[in-house]
């Protein structure tokens, strides 16, 4: 689902919000959990996931072309872990399946 997906469909669930409110609602949300993660904060939102910066150590790579090693620089990479209920629903949405 892309972000216009999500504008949309949450849109057409509350036809009492204009579309241009939904859209701002949903870019005021992602632009605040960017915000917390580009300050390297945690994010959490109950029954949905986690969302963190991890650090990534520098190490040794290789070019898949030419097969040459390369050097991986150290970085900061932004990182979701699911909450318990949504692996769940994940889960018995695959057994029904």
């Amino acid at each position: 689902m892309t972000k216009n997906q999500l504008i949309k469909t949450l849109a057409q669930k509350r036809p009492h919000l204009r579309k241009k409110a939904v859209e701002e609602a949903v870019n005021c949300i992602l632009d605040h959990i960017a915000e917390a993660l580009v300050a390297k904060e945690r994010v959490e939102i109950r029954n949905f996931g986690v969302f963190s910066v991890h650090y990534r150590i520098s190490r040794k790579g290789r070019d898949f072309i030419s097969g040459e090693t390369l050097h991986v620089p150290p970085r900061y990479a932004a990182h979701f872990k699911a909450g318990k209920q949504l692996r769940e629903r994940i889960a018995d949405s695959a057994k029904q399946a």
